[in-house]
């Protein structure tokens, strides 16, 4: 267990404990990759919050992640926890992908936006990840926009409120 996973043990899956405090802490490619050691833990909670301060660091330094895009891509494929999923949904679409990595990762996110019964939070986390490869790949829009349509039959009011979000950033 390295230092970072020490900090973000313990406490309740609902909270995000001390991820904030690892923001101010990682402050190298080097810490990154330390920090990202902790998705890989058998602790579901320092598993949670490891994924929660890497989403908030790569807001700004998305580049920390390009060196982990094969273990994103696994984590995608294999990830069964809710919380890791919605982390994951938006970490993998700011790694740079081949055409044939980001097929892949669409349908995984079409998928999980999709399905009924992912949590509502995996859902949206989808829907943006989805959103968010329309800069690397525009020619997906039409099958964004039909994904879009399946879902918004649902009239949840959360994903309504992402999708409306979306069509407005997009205008």
């Amino acid at each position: 267990m390295n230092k970072y996973q020490n900090i973000l043990k313990g406490g309740d899956l609902r909270s995000i404990g001390e991820a904030n405090r690892i923001i101010e802490l990682v402050k190298t490619q080097n810490e990154f990759d330390e920090l990202f050691v902790g998705l890989t833990s058998a602790d579901r909670k320092v598993v949670m919050r490891t994924a929660d301060a890497m989403e908030k660091i790569t807001v700004a330094k998305s580049d920390y992640l390009q060196k982990h895009k094969k273990q994103l891509i696994q984590f995608c494929e294999t990830a069964t926890n809710i919380e890791l999923k919605w982390h994951l949904a938006l970490l993998i679409s700011r790694v740079s992908l081949t055409s044939k990595e980001l097929g892949h990762i669409w349908q995984i996110l079409t998928n999980w936006a999709t399905d009924k019964r992912e949590s509502k939070i995996v859902r949206v986390n989808s829907i943006q990840g989805l959103f968010n490869f329309l800069k690397q790949q525009p020619e997906l829009i039409q099958d964004f926009n039909l994904t879009l349509a399946i879902i918004e039959k649902e009239r949840i009011p959360s994903i309504d409120a992402r999708i409306k979000k979306i069509k407005n950033a997009s205008r």
